[in-house]
């Protein structure tokens, strides 16, 4: 029992960046008021359900990279003093996003996940097995519908990312990350997308590892996407 509180208790410590800058074009229905994230699914915002799900795995702190329309985010959270909320830019890329939250990174590590991907992922094992492979960043590979870019792993190690093929198979890049804090060492100021450069160079280095995770996994790019997700009831989230 002592084990488990001291595990919990350092997870608890470790912040989760949410990534939620985006405009959200293909959900211009939406999003023409609000940011993606604020899209409610069973009359909870999308980034809501998210941070329910890391809280259960005792997350306490969570850092919002907003950019677009940001200032609902701030008005939505105003009153939670464990959500901070950044404006990271109109238009800047996740890479760029990811470097000007460096200065509010003070743990060895970090999360880093979307504003519109749910999963019932098991936070507490991503997290573990981050530690124990000693990767600079692990990343959690799930089954797609089939218009995401390919993960080529080998021996759970990523070797490269293809971006969204035609046809896909295996598994793909579902978004919920671990990050050692020395990986804004390969981030700069450009505007770059994290799953370019960032991620290519850190695949040369053979220095991310890919958690697998077979249970359920989606994300909300299009309006197909939020019906099927509201059609399936998803009581759970």
């Amino acid at each position: 029992m002592r084990q488990k509180k001291n595990q919990l208790s350092q997870i608890s410590n470790i912040p989760l960046i949410i990534l939620a800058g985006g405009k959200g074009s293909r959900l211009h229905e939406y999003t023409n008021k609000i940011p993606k994230p604020l899209i409610k699914l069973n009359n909870k915002p999308l980034i809501e359900i998210i941070i329910n799900h890391y809280q259960k795995f005792g997350i306490k702190k969570f850092i919002i990279a907003g950019g677009y329309k940001y200032q609902l985010f701030k008005k939505y959270f105003k009153k939670r003093k464990n959500v901070v909320v950044l404006d990271t830019g109109l238009n800047s890329l996740t890479g760029k996003r990811i470097k000007k939250i460096e200065k509010y990174i003070f743990e060895d590590n970090f999360f880093l996940t979307y504003g519109d991907g749910i999963s019932d992922i098991n936070i507490k094992k991503l997290y573990n097995y981050h530690l124990a492979h000693k990767k600079i960043a692990t990343m959690t590979g799930v089954r797609p519908p089939s218009r995401f870019g390919v993960l080529n792993i080998e021996k759970q190690v990523l070797k490269s990312l293809a971006e969204k093929p035609q046809l896909s198979t295996g598994w793909i890049n579902g978004g919920y990350f671990v990050f050692k804090k020395e990986f804004f060492k390969l981030l700069d100021f450009k505007n770059v997308m994290l799953e370019r450069d960032p991620m290519a160079k850190l695949c040369k280095k053979k220095q991310i590892n890919v958690f697998l995770h077979d249970g359920f996994w989606r994300c909300v790019d299009t309006a197909r996407d939020l019906k099927l997700l509201k059609e399936m009831g998803l009581k759970k989230f």
